[in-house]
C-alpha cells in the first residue's frame, strides 16, 4: 500500500513544550512504520481571535485547511491547561470550522480523513483535553476521531534525555495509536 501522510499539529508552539516533544516522538513513529510525517507548528499559522461574524477569511486559515487537505490523516496533539486544550490550538480548529473554498460544504477540512488525538498533562489523569477535544471534533465539527487516544501523564517528566517516553505502557500507547491512526487513513484512501 501507498504510504500515509500524517499531519501532526501540536498545541503549543514552544519547542521545549510537552506537547511539542511528544508529537516529536509521535513523527519519529510514524516514520519507523515507513510512513510520511510532517510536524507543523500553529506559529505558521498566525490567526486572530476568531470572533463571531467575522466577514474575512484570513489567507492563513486557507493555508492550514489545504495543508490538511494534503494529508491522509491528522494527530493533534495537546497539553492539558487547566483541564482544556489551549486556546491557540481551539482557535485555529474553530477557523478551520468555518473556512470554506468554491462550494465545498461547511466544516470541510473535517471531512473524509480520520482524525486522531494524543493528550500531556502535568497531572496524573490528564484526560479532560482530550475528553474536550474528542467532543468538539465530533459533535461540533462532524470528525472521524480514532477511537484509541493517547493521555501521556507527567508532562515534561514523563521523557528521557533522548525525549522517548519513559513509561512502557506510554510508549506502547503511542504505537497502538499510530498504527490505528495508520490503518484508518488505508482504509479510507
Amino acid at each position: 500500500m501507498a504510504a500515509v501522510k500524517i499531519l501532526v499539529i501540536p498545541g503549543s508552539v514552544r519547542e521545549s513544550a510537552a506537547d511539542v516533544r511528544l508529537a516529536a516522538a509521535i513523527v519519529k513513529e510514524i516514520a519507523l512504520a515507513d510512513h510520511e510525517a510532517t510536524r507543523i507548528s500553529l506559529a505558521d499559522f498566525a490567526l486572530p481571535l476568531h470572533e463571531d461574524g467575522e466577514s474575512t477569511t484570513p489567507s492563513v486559515a486557507l493555508d492550514l485547511k489545504r495543508m490538511i487537505g494534503a494529508h491522509h490523516a491528522v494527530m493533534l496533539v495537546t497539553p492539558e491547561r487547566h483541564a482544556l486544550p489551549p486556546p491557540l490550538l481551539l482557535n485555529a480548529l474553530d477557523w478551520l470550522a468555518s473556512v470554506r473554498e468554491r462550494n465545498e460544504p461547511p466544516q470541510h477540512a473535517f471531512r473524509g480523513k480520520p482524525f486522531a488525538i494524543a493528550s500531556i498533562s502535568e497531572r496524573a489523569d490528564g484526560i479532560y483535553a482530550a475528553v474536550t477535544l474528542r467532543q468538539m471534533l465530533t459533535a461540533g465539527f462532524g470528525a472521524e476521531v480514532i477511537a484509541p487516544q493517547l493521555i501521556v501523564a507527567r508532562g515534561n517528566d514523563a521523557f528521557d534525555r533522548m525525549d522517548r517516553l519513559q513509561d512502557d505502557n506510554e510508549f506502547a500507547g503511542m504505537q497502538a495509536l499510530v498504527r490505528a491512526l495508520i490503518d484508518a487513513a488505508q482504509r479510507m484512501m
